[in-house]
Formats: structure tokens, C-alpha cells, sequence
């Protein structure tokens, strides 16, 4: 190639990157409200795109950014001190964001806000194509409470949500399976119940009869030792479950109080957590799922299974006759290092001859929307 062609190929380039920036990909305008707005809010919106539009009045602001996504999106200030900024489209389903004013991170006061993170903050959803199955409908709906009691081994007041089924008040003598279903990390008790919308998958499930009813028991994964002055947080989380909310959820509701009746599940570090408290008590749980998660977590090593049996098992099938059911659920854009670990575990499963099932979450990461199609999913094959 000569000097001259060089030259013409650069001038090309130049110009094509110029007209890229003056004429920016058309924006759809079919912006509607986010459906979790605070009453009355127009923003933040939501185009057929996925694309997320905000807006803040902040006229002494020098500088505002929509960080959603991982992605940080300049605003631009009008003459009435409104700033107002577009994303890119983002993938189906629930997102934690924020604004960014002069530095300093805050919520959007547009959203309903909701604890993740590690924080109350704001949340964005984008509509899913099956978004059906969550969706609200004229069927009959269950009760989710809130339980408040006493950890002796905490020594602090700690609450739990239990979601009971519509038809648990309709005859005093029925009783129920239970399934605990635990949150990820940085998030809470209240996380199954808002963002995961746990309650609204179980009720369409159960008036459609794909599921079984039957309670849900939702709780902190965070439970640690009372702590010294120079002790390092001790978590007791599996001896709360064992000891105290289970007994507790027994005596206060009509459960089915027996291992075959009773199941536990998580997402992510809740899937971790649940794992290896029912290998540590397989007399007490029969089920088991694991949303973005394993016992290797976030490891993507493979497993060492005298480890994961803790030597209480000569094979696989030893443990497929104890658990009625072993399930595990990924979204197929997980980043790294989901996609390993849960990898890794699969094989460690099959190596040993361990049965279990497997779904994939279409086009989700580790989002809620991939947590709430695999409890859609799990709870179909509970207590069959």
C-alpha cells in the first residue's frame, strides 16, 4: 500500500468516525414511567429499547451522571436547572442504580427504593417478554408477614417474611411444606418478597396448579456471634436456621414438620449458604436449589468431594436417596466467576453420580430476573 493510500484511508476513517458523532443512534421517544416509581413520579422512564431515561432538578450541580449498569451516563442541565440523561438499552428485568451528583452517589427520589448493594437505593425494571409469570393477577393471592423474635444466639431482635398461601386460612386443619429461601449478599430479608417478587410467582403457580402450596420463609443471611471488642464477626447463620427459626416457624405455623416437607434455596451467596447447611443436615431438608451459586462459590476450582460429603457418604448415590431434589440454576450471561464455579460443581456432580437438575435463564446475568425464573422453575418439582 503507497503513501497515497494510506493517506485516503485515514481521511475515510476520520470522516466516518465524524459523522458517527454528529449523528448519534436515534433514540426510540416511547419513554413510559418505570413501574416502580414513587406515586406520581414520570421519572425515571423506560423506551421499547430497554433504554432507561432520568431526570433531577439539581440547578446547582455542576456535574450529574445515570450510573446503571456499570456503565456512568452524562445528564444534561437545562435552563431550569433540570438535568436529564439517557443509557444504553439494558437487558430484561430488575437493576440497582443511582445518581451521581458532583462525586457523590445518591438515590434517584423518582424510585421506590430498595435494599441492595448493601444500602436502600434506587431500582430500575425493565419489562421481560415473560414477565407474565410475575406478574399481578386476578387470582387468589397468599399473605406475606412479618415476624419479628429474639436470636439467643445473636442476642439481638431479628425479623423473618413468611409468605403463607391463599388457601391457609380457608380450613384450620391443613398443613403445610416449607421452603427457606435465602437472598445474595448485600442484600436482605426483604429481597425475596420486593425485588424477587417471590409471592406473586407462587400464587400464579399455585391457582394454575403447577405448584404445590406452601410456605415460604425468608430471613437475613447475616447472623453473627456477639461480638467483642477485638473479635472478628463469628456468623452462626446455619445454628439460627437450625435452632431457632426453624423451631420457631413450626410452632407458630401449620408446617409439616419433617424432612421430607421441607426444603432450602438461595441465590448466589444465599445458594452457598444453603448448600452446605443442608449437607450439614440432610435429616432436616430433602430439597435444595441454587440460583448463581454452589458450595465452591465464588471459587471456580473444582470441588475436592470428600470435602463436599464431609465423608459421611461412600458414593453419589448414598446421597440421592437422602435428597428428593438437587437443583441448580444459572443465567447464560453470568460474568465470570459464576459460570466456573457452577461449572466446576456440575462436574464434581457427575463425576460422583449425583443426580440433580439444571436450568439456564435465557439473555440474563446474575439479576433478578434469573433468580425469579428459577424460582419459578425450582418450586414447580417441590414436594411432588
Amino acid at each position: 500500500m503507497n503513501y497515497k493510500s494510506i493517506i485516503y484511508l485515514v481521511s475515510v476513517l476520520i470522516t466516518t468516525i465524524g459523522i458517527a458523532q454528529n449523528n448519534p443512534p436515534k433514540v426510540r421517544e416511547d419513554f413510559k414511567p418505570s413501574s416502580v416509581n414513587q406515586q406520581g413520579k414520570l421519572y425515571p422512564q423506560v423506551n421499547s429499547e430497554g433504554r432507561v431515561r432520568a431526570s433531577i432538578l439539581a440547578p446547582q450541580a455542576n456535574k450529574v451522571q445515570l450510573d446503571l449498569g456499570g456503565t456512568k451516563y452524562d445528564m444534561v442541565k437545562d435552563e431550569k436547572g433540570i438535568w436529564t440523561g439517557v443509557s444504553e438499552p439494558q437487558d430484561e428485568g430488575f437493576h440497582y442504580y443511582q445518581l451521581n451528583i458532583d462525586g457523590a452517589s445518591v438515590p434517584d427520589p423518582g424510585t421506590v427504593y430498595f435494599y441492595g448493594a448493601g444500602r436502600l437505593g434506587s431500582g430500575i425494571e425493565i419489562p421481560a417478554v415473560d414477565q407474565e409469570f410475575f406478574a399481578m393477577k386476578d387470582v387468589p393471592h397468599g399473605l406475606v408477614s412479618e415476624n419479628i423474635y429474639f436470636s439467643k444466639l445473636t442476642n439481638s431482635f431479628r425479623r423473618c417474611f413468611v409468605y403463607t398461601p391463599a388457601n391457609y386460612n380457608e380450613d384450620s386443619k391443613t398443613r403445610f411444606p416449607v421452603l427457606y429461601l435465602q437472598h445474595g449478599s448485600f442484600e436482605d430479608e426483604t429481597g425475596w418478597a420486593v425485588q424477587g417478587k417471590a409471592n406473586l410467582i407462587l400464587d400464579n403457580l399455585i391457582a394454575s396448579k403447577k405448584a404445590n402450596p406452601m410456605i415460604i420463609v425468608m430471613d437475613n443471611g447475616y447472623a453473627y456471634k456477639p461480638q467483642s471488642n477485638t473479635a472478628r464477626p463469628e456468623s452462626v447463620f446455619e445454628e439460627v436456621v437450625i435452632n431457632e427459626i426453624i423451631p420457631m416457624i413450626d410452632a407458630k405455623f401449620r408446617t409439616i414438620a419433617n424432612r421430607e416437607n421441607r426444603a432450602i434455596a438461595g441465590l448466589s451467596m444465599g445458594a452457598n449458604q444453603t448448600m452446605r447447611i443442608m449437607m450439614n443436615n440432610l435429616n432436616t431438608f430433602s430439597h435444595y436449589g441454587g440460583f448463581s451459586g454452589t458450595s465452591n462459590y465464588p471459587s471456580t476450582d473444582a470441588i475436592d468431594v470428600n470435602t463436599f460429603l464431609d465423608g459421611k457418604f461412600k458414593d453419589g448415590n448414598v446421597l440421592n436417596k437422602k435428597v428428593k431434589l438437587f437443583w441448580l440454576g444459572l443465567g447464560t450471561k453470568e460474568p465470570n466467576p459464576f459460570p466456573g464455579s457452577v461449572g466446576a460443581f456440575r462436574t464434581m456432580l457427575e463425576q460422583q453420580g449425583i443426580r440433580y437438575a439444571y436450568y439456564e435463564s435465557p439473555e440474563t446475568a446474575h439479576e433478578w430476573l434469573t433468580w425469579r425464573r428459577c424460582l419459578n422453575q425450582f418450586v414447580t418439582q417441590l414436594f411432588k
